[in-house]
């Protein structure tokens, strides 16, 4: 009786002609639509609690893009900061204007970074749902498209970030839909939405719609031109740290390398070809049951066997196209490297929805091959086979003990938040240590460098970075407090954070991102290895205004004034 009704709600068709108002369509659809709703609900829930587990919670790469946002709420903060301006310079258009929005309504950038993914995994959801329709008019196998793209989601953090790239995935499928039905201002709305949430998006829309529109020129570059227009506020905002670094350029810069700040090149060319992070055209999709997409064409071409596939719509070829176009600018992004972002920016959001889809159709023709079988002769290994893969289907993230990939990051460093966020807005701390990354965020005042906003694209900005790190490195490893002293003055430095840990070998070399700011590195390493002390170790205790765990917080006047040399 289980088998039987499994069959009928994974694989019975619905009348691609009925309307969305008739009885029987919607009687057919409500169910897998609603699971899928549910599954898609159900995940970000298990999301949010991670994102409130603690008072001072935020996702890893959303502290690039939130922290500047803080001026919503109090514009006095990041005021003439080198780091807040430069990511504000990237940050596109709409994603500001949507965080800036929400704040006027009082909603903080940093809790809208935590709900906001619920909110666009729904969107998917829905858009998902219904594409899958269009392609393939089984809700059951529609219900298994977006439970498996939603599962995949949530083993990234593209969707939970609430970054420009988590708008990816509604804008895009969205975009599917509606130019399966030719609604063309519509498609012109999202294209606007691409280019003010994620510009690269439009290589992608266009490059589909020039497959699709060959023979209507018109139309073609009156899209174009929009496209154009919508990306040059984002390209005019960059280009004040311009220039980008060229292709020769990074090849030479050790940030771009393995252990570098951001890793693209890779000594291992199956590896930087195939699976780099970056680079790679093959991306980790996670479940396991997504990669049953590669046997579409093989499903696809044995209608004898799996009659159900009779049925997939014409506008299947849309997946086909839209590989080839990821696969050109996949390439493209290779040749002319960082001008088109990373190349894997064109593969790994497309891929995955079209391994979904076509997951989802796969193992829908396949359920309904086992019931035909099954009724010609029954076994026990049909009903077993197809339990087996609808268990696994539901419920295998359950069971991979890394669900949901949140990367939250979280910090016990509150005493250190609050003193800060008592003296004056403009303060500007001073620290290698890793605890600079969450300062502007929950103590929403400015550092002079930091791992997560050391991104080595704009020389007009890395640069500064660059030799504000190397500066850094110079004066809290040097035996002299002149150095200190001189970086104090220059960059207008208020306080000095260090570890316990600070001014031993071990600290300095884990920090594997530091070892591309040479030869200072080396140069602290090994006066570290001798034994000797650094002039500011001496006054960790003399100029001290907070001790809490593992930090130590040392106030810049105090290091100004002191008389001490080595």
């Amino acid at each position: 009786m289980f088998f039987m009704y499994l069959h009928k709600f994974f694989t019975t068709p619905i009348n691609p002609a009925s309307t969305s108002g008739d009885k029987c369509h919607w009687r057919l659809i409500l169910l897998p639509l609603t699971l899928s709703l549910g599954f898609s609900l159900f995940y970000g829930i298990l999301g949010l609690q991670r994102a409130f587990k603690t008072e001072y919670v935020a996702q890893d790469d959303a502290r690039e893009y939130v922290f500047w946002m803080q001026q919503f709420v109090d514009p006095e903060l990041f005021h003439n900061d080198l780091i807040a301006d430069y990511f504000q310079s990237i940050t596109p258009l709409g994603y500001a204007t949507l965080y800036k929005v929400m704040a006027n309504l009082g909603i903080n950038p940093l809790l809208l970074s935590k709900i906001l993914p619920i909110f666009l995994g729904l969107i998917v959801t829905i858009y998902c749902f219904y594409l899958s329709l269009k392609i393939f008019p089984v809700p059951g196998a529609a219900f298994i498209t977006t439970l498996l793209l939603n599962q995949s989601l949530w083993f990234q953090s593209d969707l939970v970030s609430a970054t420009p790239r988590s708008f990816v995935y509604p804008l895009l499928l969205a975009f599917f839909y509606y130019l399966i039905r030719s609604s063309w201002l519509i498609i012109c709305l999202i294209i606007m939405l691409s280019g003010l949430f994620y510009p690269p998006l439009l290589f992608i829309c266009l490059g589909i719609l020039f497959i699709r529109l060959r023979h209507n020129y018109f139309l073609l570059v009156a899209i174009a031109v929009l496209a154009f227009l919508v990306m040059s506020p984002y390209i005019l905002a960059s280009s004040e740290f311009s220039p980008v670094v060229t292709a020769t350029q990074a090849w030479m810069m050790p940030e771009l390398w393995t252990e570098g700040r951001h890793p693209f090149f890779d000594y291992n060319s199956a590896k930087f070809w195939l699976i780099g992070q970056h680079s790679g055209i093959l991306p980790p999709l996670m479940p396991p049951l997504i990669w049953m997409g590669l046997f579409f064409p093989m499903v696809q071409r044995k209608l004898d066997k799996f009659p159900l596939v009779r049925i997939v719509n014409t506008e299947v070829k849309i997946l086909l196209q839209i590989i080839i176009v990821s696969l050109i600018l996949f390439f493209a992004a290779h040749t002319f490297l960082l001008k088109l972002f990373f190349p894997t920016r064109y593969t790994v959001h497309t891929l995955r929805i079209v391994m979904a889809i076509a997951a989802g159709i796969t193992l829908t023709v396949i359920l309904d091959w086992l019931f035909q079988t099954y009724r010609k002769k029954r076994q026990l290994w049909q009903p077993a086979l197809a339990v087996t893969l609808a268990i696994v289907l539901l419920l295998y993230p359950n069971f991979s003990g890394r669900f949901p990939t949140s990367d939250y990051r979280q910090s016990t460093a509150s005493v250190l938040y609050k003193f800060l966020q008592q003296q004056p807005k403009n303060s500007l701390v001073a620290t290698l240590a890793d605890e600079a990354d969450n300062i502007p965020t929950f103590a929403q005042r400015p550092i002079l460098v930091g791992r997560e906003y050391a991104l080595p694209f704009h020389l007009g900005y890395y640069s500064q970075i660059r030799q504000r790190t190397i500066d850094l490195i110079h004066a809290q490893y040097s035996q002299d407090l002149t150095p200190a002293k001189q970086l104090i003055q220059k960059y207008g430095v208020d306080f000095w954070l260090v570890e316990s840990t600070s001014f031993k070998v071990e600290y300095l070399t884990s920090k594997t991102w530091l070892k591309s700011f040479q030869p200072v590195f080396t140069e602290a390493v090994s006066n570290l290895s001798k034994n000797t002390t650094p002039a500011l170790a001496t006054l960790t205790k003399y100029c001290s205004v907070l001790e809490t765990g593992n930090f130590t917080l040392l106030k810049a006047d105090c290091i100004i004034d002191t008389k001490l040399q080595s």
